[in-house]
C-alpha cells in the first residue's frame, strides 16, 4: 500500500493503523531534511524509523543528540536512521541547526515532515481521532525485505535508549544469521539459545532435564 505525505488521505490510513511485528512496512514518500525519501527505496538495508512528539522539545532533543553520535554504530550495522514528526520541514532545519550550535553534532540522517499525520495514522503512531502526534515516541525496527521485525512505544516524557535500541537491532540480526534465540539482556558475542527440540524423543534423549527446550546455541557475533 502506498502513503503519500503530501496527500491527506485519511481514510486509506486508517487502514494500516495497528501494524504487527512480521507485518510489511507501508510504503510512502515525503519529504525530508535530505531531500524526498521514499521508503522501499531503503531495501536491502535494515532500517530504523522512529516518530518524536515535538522539535525544540528537551527529550527529542536529547534523543537527536544521542542519535546522531551514534550514527556511525547503526552504519557499522547497515542500518539507516530515519525520523519523523507533523513539524514543519523548516521547523526541523531550525532545530538542527540548533542542535549543531549547542551540542556540536551534526544530525545527517533524514527527518520527515508529517503534517497531516498521514504517516503516522498509518503506521498507528497517531490515533484516527488524534489531532496530533504529542503522546507517542514510536520505533520500527523494519529488515532488508521491508518486514517490520521489531516496534517499541515510549511515552511523551521518557526518552528512549539509544543502547537498548543498537542491541535490537544486533540481536535481530544475530538471530537470523544463527537461526537462534537471544535470551534476556543477550549482548552480541554471549551464547544464543537454540531452537526447542519438537519430537518426543529428542525430550527424553536429552541429557538435562531442560536441556531440550534450553540449550545453547552458537555464540552471536555483532555483524
Amino acid at each position: 500500500m502506498r502513503q503519500d505525505a503530501h496527500n491527506s488521505g485519511d481514510a486509506s490510513a486508517a487502514r494500516c493503523a495497528g501494524l504487527r511485528i512480521g507485518d510489511m512496512a507501508p510504503d510512502f514518500s515525503a519529504r525530508s531534511t535530505t531531500g524526498d525519501v521514499r521508503l522501499s527505496d531503503y531495501r536491502g538495508r535494515w532500517l530504523v524509523l522512529f516518530s518524536h512528539p515535538a522539535d525544540f522539545t528537551p527529550v527529542c532533543t536529547t534523543e537527536f543528540v544521542a542519535l546522531a553520535r551514534a550514527a556511525g554504530d547503526f552504519a557499522q550495522r547497515d542500518c539507516a536512521l530515519m525520523a519523523l514528526s507533523v513539524d514543519s520541514l523548516f521547523s526541523h532545519f531550525a532545530w538542527l541547526r540548533m542542535i549543531r550550535d549547542r551540542f556540536d553534532v551534526e544530525v545527517r540522517f533524514p527527518i520527515l515532515e508529517d503534517p497531516t499525520l498521514v504517516i503516522g495514522r498509518g503506521y498507528g503512531m497517531v490515533a484516527p481521532g488524534d489531532s496530533d502526534s504529542g503522546a507517542v515516541r514510536s520505533t520500527f525496527f523494519i529488515d532488508p525485505e521491508g518486514v517490520i521485525r521489531a516496534m517499541t512505544c515510549y511515552p511523551a516524557n521518557v526518552g528512549r535508549s539509544t543502547p537498548e535500541m543498537l542491541r535490537m537491532l544486533d540481536a535481530l540480526q544475530a538471530v537470523d544469521k544463527e537461526t537462534s534465540l537471544a535470551p534476556a539482556n543477550w549482548q552480541p558475542g554471549e551464547a544464543l539459545l537454540g531452537q526447542p527440540q519438537a519430537d518426543l524423543d529428542s525430550v527424553f534423549a536429552a541429557q538435562g532435564e531442560a536441556d531440550w527446550f534450553l540449550g545453547k546455541a552458537g555464540a552471536g557475533a555483532r555483524r
